[in-house]
């Protein structure tokens, strides 16, 4: 099918406009980025051409390793437990109808179009020590209270747990979608034919919900990798650095010590860790998805 002059002019001229904001607002800072980070320059102005000197300075910077190595907690922490749960929910609220469907959903969209200010505001309040009412839950199950927050132990596991109570409405969604995309006849053949709710979820809901499954993984990857509001309003990369993640190092050396060579370097590093294990991720889910 051959496209006549006008049509490719309407084309271009549609796509312009798209193609001009992701130069201007993604690629262009993205080089930028790059080439500063090979530089001594402060978060404004020009600096000296240093090379690789900011990657081999970062390499031994055990603040750096302490921050990635917390972030990967978080994202262990985190991931894989909001894909289960806001499938469980998804599959718990598929089941019902009408306007107690769109009650539940709502209930559980709620959180995510909540500021991260208000979120902060609801959990320090519920789990102060004294009046916080979640106290009484972990008094319950610890025998004791905790000041969450200022405990080493407990502070990166209630920031998690703070996250996905938070972002795991928008998972239901897709898995919302993803489940109303497999017909009911499906189900019911595999009824006629004896096969139990377990059977039916292992051999028809789970491999046709992967794809949603391998989309809601990587985007939970890609969002927690950058995990830093929660962090620096909970606990200010506290007590003892112990929640102490890259973005929180890159805002401290951009913003707070003046070195914007040394923290487009780690930028440029976080940037290269998201695309190459997002990627690898999906890559990898999708062929598992294919054998399925």
């Amino acid at each position: 099918m051959k496209f006549g002059r006008r049509e490719i002019i309407a084309a271009y001229v549609l796509v312009a406009p798209f193609v001009i904001s992701y130069l201007v607002l993604f690629i262009y800072p993205t080089i930028k980025m790059v080439e500063l980070s090979f530089t001594n320059a402060p978060l404004i102005g020009a600096g000296d051409w240093v090379g690789l000197a900011n990657y081999v300075k970062l390499s031994k910077d055990n603040l750096f390793i302490q921050a990635a190595l917390h972030t990967g907690y978080f994202v262990l922490l985190t991931v894989i437990p909001t894909t289960l749960i806001g499938l469980a929910i998804a599959m718990m609220v598929s089941r019902l109808n009408g306007w107690l469907q769109s009650l539940v959903l709502a209930a559980f969209f709620l959180p995510y179009i909540l500021p991260v200010t208000v979120v902060y505001l609801i959990w320090t309040w519920m789990l102060d020590l004294q009046f916080g009412i979640a106290q009484y839950a972990i008094e319950l199950f610890h025998g004791s209270r905790v000041a969450v927050f200022r405990d080493r132990y407990w502070a990166m596991p209630t920031v998690a747990f703070v996250t996905i109570w938070w972002t795991n409405g928008f998972n239901v969604l897709l898995f919302i979608a993803g489940l109303r995309n497999i017909s009911q006849d499906i189900y019911d053949a595999a009824a006629l034919d004896g096969a139990s709710r377990w059977q039916m979820f292992r051999n028809i809901t789970w491999p046709l919900v992967w794809p949603v499954t391998a989309l809601v993984l990587t985007i939970q990857l890609i969002l927690q990798l950058k995990i830093f509001d929660q962090i620096y309003l909970f606990t200010q990369g506290g007590p003892f650095n112990s929640t102490y993640v890259m973005v929180q190092f890159i805002y401290k050396n951009a913003f707070q010590l003046n070195r914007g060579g040394y923290a487009a370097t780690v930028a440029v590093a976080l940037f290269a860790v998201i695309v190459v294990v997002s990627v690898l991720q999906y890559q990898v889910l999708r062929v598992r998805g294919g054998k399925s």
